[in-house]
């Protein structure tokens, strides 16, 4: 069975990134003028997916805002509030009634990436895996004992004491079956990891896939957001990527730049936000209808 629906992750509270997030939840966050979300919903709709859903926590009627009309594109999108965070694992088993009629995926609203989901949906069919990871080796964090002659998981966090020597870094994307609720426990606050070690202790196939292509960015702090916004001007990315060079300017057109300002390429200047007389921007995000004054300089700022 084909995956149609994917579940993104958007209840995160992204503490790291306040005061951004106290004005929007990290998973709408504008990158390239867009939402980041938006981003991750194109990259799931190349790859087949064509309904969503989200979780919320944190500021839910900015989602509201964002998607009055409970779709994006044609595409439905069903919300799901909890009124306590529930963690990756509990915020999915709150959702088992609404994932329960074939395979689908899961991604983490925190990131930004193109990498190929092709490969790990096929190798789930190909191997009958209950849950297959996508992993990748230049994570910051590795953390997934993975072996590649079998494809599969063998631990995560080291907490089967495995010692394993091959650690990837889960890139918090990964294809479920629906029997994989039975791992998780409802309403419990948890990692979604308890649910994977359950299922490899009961000796499920968790598989893994290696996701080294592309780029992939967990935008949790301010340093990682200034990064996308570089990166979106300098490699060339599949078409679909929202974030191409050719589809964005770095100046939005709703944007008032006076021409005696400077902005920079690796900058971004959002609907709305004003860039007055002899202001100079570099690797400087200005988000909408923000202002930066007459002849004030910055360099690797974010202007709120």
């Amino acid at each position: 069975m084909s995956v149609t629906t994917a579940f993104v992750l958007g209840a995160g509270l992204g503490t790291r990134l306040r005061p951004l997030t106290d004005l929007l939840p990290k998973p709408l966050i504008p990158v390239h003028h867009k939402p980041l979300m938006v981003h991750a919903f194109s990259h799931l709709r190349s790859a087949g997916c064509v309904s969503f859903v989200v979780n919320t926590h944190h500021l839910p009627q900015a989602y509201e805002k964002a998607f009055p009309e409970g779709q994006w594109e044609g595409c439905p999108v069903t919300f799901r509030h909890e009124p306590v965070l529930l963690e990756t694992g509990g915020g999915l088993a709150n959702v088992a009634d609404l994932l329960r009629a074939g395979p689908f995926l899961v991604y983490n609203g925190d990131v930004l990436t193109d990498l190929p989901l092709a490969p790990a949906m096929e190798a789930h069919r190909r191997e009958g895996n209950l849950v297959t990871l996508l992993l990748r080796q230049d994570a910051q964090v590795r953390n997934v004992a993975f072996d590649a002659g079998s494809g599969r998981v063998l631990d995560l966090r080291n907490a089967r004491n495995t010692n394993h020597p091959d650690q990837r870094g889960f890139t918090g994307i990964y294809v479920v079956e629906p029997d994989f609720f039975r791992y998780l426990i409802p309403v419990k606050i948890e990692s979604v990891v308890a649910g994977f070690l359950r299922a490899i202790e009961a000796g499920e196939k968790v598989g893994g896939v290696p996701a080294d292509e592309g780029i992939w960015l967990d935008l949790g702090d301010p340093a990682s957001y200034l990064k996308a916004h570089r990166l979106g001007r300098s490699v060339p990315f599949p078409a679909y990527a929202p974030w191409t060079a050719a589809a964005t300017a770095a100046i939005h057109p709703e944007a008032l730049v006076h021409p005696g300002a400077i902005v920079d390429e690796a900058s971004s200047v959002g609907p709305g936000a004003v860039v007055e007389f002899g202001a100079v921007l570099e690797n400087t995000i200005v988000w909408p209808g923000a202002c930066v004054p007459a002849g004030v300089r910055l360099s690797g700022e974010i202007v709120i």
